[in-house]
């Protein structure tokens, strides 16, 4: 199964099971690519937040227009924080940014329920590495790298650059299929 992408400088297919690593500024604004990514050609979607709340990613979703229909959202935050949390068909929790087993499970639950052109969204693989640690957090993005490519799916990890070191980065690099840039001044590169 071939996936449209919507980003700039990049191919503009690619096939089922391809993992893209978004490397991108701290300050780096990923929400248009993200939004772009996840509502192209797309029949589901999942987005997995290890940085805001559902709440959040439901308001960035309505704001770019994406078909919420169509999206679920796991929330790893909430649980801890101590926010109220209602389970629904599209929001889903695991009790922790930390709980990788978790977020892994959840991810092929979301897969294995799912038909069609599924994509999975990561943001972020910064706040995970810093949640859980480097290693266990490369185990689970494997994994859920060897889930996309199980079920033809194609996911989005995002990755703050400067706040890791070169190891850490290539590290995590040399797992995807694909690496896209995104500059500070917003120039999108990318290498497939």
């Amino acid at each position: 199964m071939e996936y449209t992408l919507a980003i700039d400088n990049a191919p503009d297919t690619v096939p089922g099971g391809t993992g893209i690593l978004l490397l991108h500024p701290s300050t780096g604004e990923t929400d248009r690519i993200d939004t772009d990514f996840l509502s192209t050609d797309t029949d589901a979607m999942l987005v997995i937040s290890t940085r805001t709340t559902a709440r959040e990613v439901k308001q960035k979703l309505e704001y770019y227009e994406v078909d919420e229909e169509t999206a679920t959202i796991l929330d790893t935050l909430s649980v801890e924080r101590g926010y109220t949390r209602r389970q629904s068909s599209n929001v889903q929790y695991v009790s922790a940014p930390d709980d990788l087993e978790g977020i892994v499970e959840q991810t092929e639950r979301f897969l294995q329920d799912h038909d069609g052109k599924l994509r999975v969204s990561f943001d972020s693989v910064t706040e995970l590495i810093y949640y859980a640690d480097e290693q266990r957090a490369l185990e689970a993005v494997g994994d859920i790298l060897a889930l996309l490519a199980e079920y033809d799916a194609v996911g989005l990890f995002h990755l703050a650059e400067e706040v890791h070191d070169a190891e850490t980065v290539a590290a995590f690099r040399e797992q995807f299929d694909g690496v896209v840039e995104l500059a500070e001044d917003g120039t999108v590169t990318s290498e497939f």
